[in-house]
């Protein structure tokens, strides 16, 4: 007996996934394989080691910062499910701007998540976008397998795989920025719309206690010199 067609297509359409997955899983480990034999590895090693540890430590610090998780916030919290008012507009302007500071500063790493989510599926609705990757995806593997004795030649001029990869590396910078920008422009504009109207209409006030919080770590010992503060009367 045949399968019903919504079963057979759901099949089809997994078979499809699994089959794309698996060919994205392989450009990608041939293209590590050639970038490392191309000496990529070492330009990044040599581009890193003329970075200052002081510059180092510092982006590294800064980074941890930034994309601290704790800095996350939860929908609960984003949206103020619970909150007797989570959302109003503040008609007071200095309350206004110094409620905007606080939501920037306090929901940022979500307004970060937001945008990227936006562009990544602003990519995959774009026909244009993924044809393009597509293509692209398409040149890599030519110049994968052209190079695969450590050279390719064109119209008689020999080209060496280090060569060809930084110049497909370029071509590729080039092809993405053409294919992405527009993307780039309208996910930032729809997510900074979003942002601004919430970090606007947000009342998360009761959210700002938090920042002050303090972390105590380890045992409280009977001599601890803030339990023995002498008392209002009493004597030293």
């Amino acid at each position: 007996m045949a399968d019903p067609p919504s079963a057979s297509g759901d099949a089809t359409s997994s078979i499809a996934a699994s089959g794309a997955a698996a060919a994205l899983g392989g450009v990608m480990a041939s293209v590590k394989e050639k970038w490392d034999s191309a000496g990529g590895q070492d330009v990044m090693s040599n581009v890193s080691g003329a970075i200052p540890q002081n510059t180092k430590d510092m982006l590294s610090k800064t980074t941890s910062k930034l994309f601290n998780r704790q800095a996350f916030r939860s929908p609960t919290v984003f949206f103020g499910f619970g909150e007797e008012r989570p959302f109003y507009l503040e008609k007071n302007p200095p309350l206004l701007v110094e409620r905007i500071k606080h939501n920037f500063s306090f929901f940022y790493l979500n307004y970060m998540v937001m945008t990227a989510v936006l562009f990544v599926l602003t990519v995959i609705v774009s026909p244009s976008a993924l044809i393009g990757m597509a293509l692209l995806g398409a040149g890599w593997m030519s110049v994968i397998k052209a190079t695969q004795d450590g050279h390719m030649e064109v119209k008689g001029i020999k080209i060496s795989q280090k060569n060809a990869t930084i110049g497909m590396s370029a071509v590729s910078v080039v092809v993405l920025f053409y294919l992405l920008s527009h993307i780039f422009w309208w996910t930032l504009f729809t997510s900074g719309f979003f942002a601004g109207a919430h970090g606007v209409l947000r009342d998360a006030s009761m959210h700002k206690d938090e920042e002050d919080k303090v972390e105590m770590m380890g045992d409280l010992g009977e001599d601890a010199s803030f339990l023995n503060t002498p008392q209002l009367g009493e004597t030293v």
